[in-house]
């Protein structure tokens, strides 16, 4: 059946009732102001995937603010980190680059074995870091996520909302501005690779400055986006998507209607805005992953058919990209405590001796038994 047929047909089934059309979470915030544009389902919880990479970035933020570690810091991954799922960095255990590069690493490639290394770096352990992703979430107020690992590989208790995702990526931009150019750079190539962002925004929707994608079964296809055009600056989160480019062609087209007026504020900040606490995070596997993926998939390219081929597309634009080249340290042996500074010289003496006992020191030691040398006679000089 021809695509237009088909999406026609799929169009009406819709409208029956007779397939699903899901509505999931999507919010739009002015960051200047923290008007809430639009929202729906913003406060339900969600798995978020690698959105999860966001709050790892945070917190190893926050350990560079407080000098526990610093951009040369050294990231060793070790067997735990390059066992990790899919994507990694293809570095081996022992594996190294800088904290920089890493977070580089972490938000565009979107490596799970660097998320593990960092967390290892900057807490000594996994569980140790986790505790501070808690603890960050604890102070911010978002009071809808829980963190169980630093990479966002699927874990059912590992929940986030909309609105939650919105207020930490708010957090980022205000106390952490300088490290905003890690979330909008396109490309990363360490060695021969070169890892490409899948926030497709940031070649094809001008004025995009960041931040984040992920993507598990049970999540479907998440997005923040973060763009800055005329002088205002929004904010949209997508959650749940069937597909990369109805995740992309949504987020463009939210933030299209807030830079033209067509999305206004409701009279909602995003930190007056509730979460659903109680519910129960919704898990997307059957329509991403399991037997209903194609109806599903077939059913939201019907309702949203932005982007398709042979369809319109708000991703217009020729965005220049920009690209980052980090290095690879070469591989350190795990487990064998790198060399430590001396530690500082400590005197042999107290405090410094006097002028009189400096000179009594210098005088010879008792002569008693030890008589001194006489002068030799003058025939065997």
């Amino acid at each position: 059946m021809p695509l237009i047929r088909r999406l026609v047909v799929l169009s009406m089934l819709i409208l029956a009732g007779l397939v699903p059309a899901k509505a999931n979470p999507m919010l739009l915030v002015d960051m200047d102001s923290f008007e809430v544009l639009y929202a729906q389902e913003a406060g339900q919880p969600w798995h978020p995937a690698s959105l999860t990479k966001m709050m790892t970035a945070y917190v190893a933020f926050e350990e560079l603010s407080k000098g526990t570690v610093t951009l040369d810091t050294p990231v060793i991954l070790s067997k735990h980190a390059v066992n990790q799922a899919p994507s990694r960095s293809g570095l081996q255990a022992g594996g190294s680059m800088t904290l920089q590069d890493a977070l580089y690493v972490l938000i565009v490639k979107s490596a799970n074995d660097v998320a593990m290394g960092i967390a290892e770096t900057i807490g000594g352990s996994e569980a140790a870091f986790v505790a501070k992703m808690n603890d960050v979430a604890s102070r911010m107020g978002l009071t809808a996520s829980r963190f169980t690992n630093p990479h966002g590989l699927h874990d059912p208790q590992q929940v986030a909302s909309a609105r939650d995702l919105a207020i930490l990526s708010l957090y980022i931009r205000q106390n952490f501005p300088q490290f905003m150019p890690i979330f909008g750079t396109e490309s990363v190539r360490l060695g021969k690779a070169v890892f490409e962002s899948n926030n497709e925004l940031l070649e094809k929707f001008a004025g995009t400055t960041g931040m984040k994608t992920g993507y598990v079964c049970a999540s479907g296809l998440n997005m923040v986006a973060t763009v800055q055009r005329g002088g205002r600056n929004l904010l949209a989160v997508v959650l749940g998507a069937s597909s990369a480019r109805e995740r992309n062609e949504r987020a463009a087209e939210l933030l299209l209607k807030g830079f033209s007026g067509a999305a206004q504020p409701n009279g909602q900040t995003i930190l007056s805005l509730a979460n659903s606490p109680t519910s129960m995070p919704v898990d997307m596997r059957p329509l991403i992953c399991g037997k209903e993926a194609k109806t599903y998939a077939a059913a939201q390219q019907a309702a949203f058919p932005m982007g398709l081929k042979g369809q319109p597309t708000y991703l217009t634009d020729d965005v220049p990209s920009t690209p980052y080249v980090a290095t690879n340290l070469g591989r350190i042996a795990v487990g064998v405590s790198l060399p430590r500074p001396r530690p500082p010289h400590q005197p042999r003496f107290p405090a410094p001796l006097a002028a009189a006992a400096l000179e009594a020191a210098a005088q010879p030691a008792s002569t008693s038994n030890v008589p001194f040398p006489r002068q030799r006679p003058a025939s065997l000089r």
